[in-house]
């Protein structure tokens, strides 16, 4: 019965989601209304989707379940994004809108060299890749383990499907569907979490006061680590780590740029940046709350909670535990959040390879569409196969597997945007694809023999070292043009 439920949700979303692409769809399916949405989107929608976008099903299932394992020092890193939110604002954006970009990594091109145009464009077509791919992954496995099992459906299918029914709302119109959709995701997303977390009290027979003193009461209410800086958890670790982070895979993204790139001008952009930044920390503050209650309500309706911590908010939902409501709840919570983060990297990956790997720009506008719809159908077979790679491969905490993976392949982004920002010198462009392979590889030979000899372990500000590899080995490569 639970997973007729969930099949009946998921089919009466998805219903919603092609109402939506018909309309914005209708009148608009050429290349600028795929890339850019014609310029023509209200910053106030843009910044809303961006919130579930930035989210996704990672979020979540495994914001949640961390509070196990790390408390809520999560909030540390939130801090930090909301600062790399306002450094995007008044950095990255003017540069963007200045030079009118489509994709964000012609401007390496013109500041750089062809070279390092092409070497952003990879790493960023490799990182998003995987990690949109990942945050499906999660999604597409609660969904076969709940729901397809039972009807001996293999997981493949599952993950084909997925990725089919994004393809079909997201074919035509691209990035201007995908700024309404998002906002419905969002929205959905949103009111999912708050309606679950109401749920549980009621469950757990809670007033608002018993809330505040089960979080109080509770062992894993911990916000902030100053006294251990051999801690992953450490305070200033998370707090720069936050900023970086959300500089490279926001600021430095183009698909999550390309979204404020639709705004009608650069005012409206940062005032999207400036909501959506703020939003992000009050959000990510009621998934670990509910977290706490999750773990508070287990000893109280006598659950035995799974080993990962992913499991622990599908596992109350998807067997019952708190009524069919949490679960159609739930379900309809994580779908958006899954759509919501993995269409607009459909969208964003498609906009790369097109505009910076092939350069669709140089055909007449009839080729340059057929190209765009052949390389739209091209990234969705790929980002399946990556899918089936991760079921293949597997992961403890798929949020952490994210953010670690990030620091390996966004650094060099870091580094050359960084370079091409802050210096007036230039590189030797040939030598850049080298600087930037050599850097994340180096990363880890330092992360390996610094926890092996001292214990030390590396977080998230592997980035921050990532990058600065990057940034000196440019430096090292480059001269003063006469």
């Amino acid at each position: 019965m639970n997973g007729i439920y969930i099949l009946v949700t998921i089919l009466a979303y998805f219903s919603i989601l092609l109402l939506i692409a018909r309309f914005t769809g209708e009148k608009h399916s050429d290349n600028d209304a795929f890339f850019r949405g014609n310029r023509q989107s209200p910053w106030y929608i843009v910044s809303f989707g961006m919130i579930g976008a930035s989210l996704s099903g990672v979020t979540f299932v495994s914001v949640p379940g961390m509070v196990r394992s790390i408390d809520m020092t999560y909030m540390q890193t939130c801090l930090g994004f909301l600062f790399g939110y306002l450094i995007i604002a008044h950095v990255l954006l003017p540069l963007y809108y200045r030079l009118n970009l489509t994709s964000i990594y012609t401007y390496l091109g013109e500041r750089i060299g062809r070279h390092s145009y092409k070497t952003g464009a990879t790493f960023f077509l490799l990182s998003k890749m995987l990690g949109a791919a990942a945050r499906l992954y999660l999604v597409c496995i609660i969904l076969q383990h709940y729901v397809f099992d039972a009807y001996r459906i293999p997981f493949a299918v599952t993950a084909i499907g997925t990725v089919i029914l994004i393809w079909l709302y997201t074919r035509k119109s691209g990035i201007r569907t995908i700024v309404w959709t998002d906002s419905l995701q969002t929205f959905c997303l949103l009111l999912a979490l708050v309606l679950i977390i109401v749920q549980v009290t009621k469950s757990m027979d809670l007033n608002f006061g018993g809330v505040i003193r089960t979080i109080q009461e509770s062992g894993h209410n911990r916000i902030f680590v100053f006294d251990d800086w051999g801690s992953k958890q450490n305070f200033f670790k998370q707090f720069f780590s936050g900023i970086f982070i959300t500089i490279v895979m926001t600021g430095l993204d183009q698909d999550m740029i390309q979204k404020n790139l639709t705004c009608r001008n650069l005012k409206d952009a940062q005032k999207n940046m400036y909501c959506y930044g703020c939003s992000f920390v009050p959000v990510n503050f009621l998934f670990l709350i509910l977290g706490i209650l999750l773990l508070a309500a287990a000893p109280q309706m006598g659950i035995t909670l799974p080993e990962k911590g992913d499991d622990i908010l599908p596992l109350f939902a998807a067997e019952g535990y708190l009524g069919p409501t949490v679960l159609i709840l739930f379900t309809i919570g994580i779908i958006a959040a899954a759509f919501s983060s993995a269409d607009s990297a459909l969208t964003a990956l498609t906009t790369c390879f097109c505009i910076d790997i092939i350069d669709i720009r140089k055909y007449s506008e009839p080729d340059a569409q057929r190209i765009r719809k052949q390389a739209h159908l091209l990234i969705s077979a790929v980002f399946i196969g990556c899918i089936l790679a991760f079921e293949a491969v597997g992961s403890q905490s798929v949020i952490d597997s994210i953010y670690t993976l990030a620091s390996y392949t966004y650094g060099p982004l870091l580094g050359l945007f960084t370079f091409g920002l802050f210096t007036k010198r230039h590189t030797r462009d040939r030598l850049v694809p080298y600087i930037a392979i050599a850097s994340p590889i180096i990363c880890y030979a330092i992360y390996r023999s610094v926890y092996l000899t001292t214990g030390y372990q590396f977080g998230y500000e592997i980035l921050m070292l990532n990058g600065l590899l990057t940034f000196f080995g440019l430096y090292l490569s480059s001269f003063r043009k006469c």
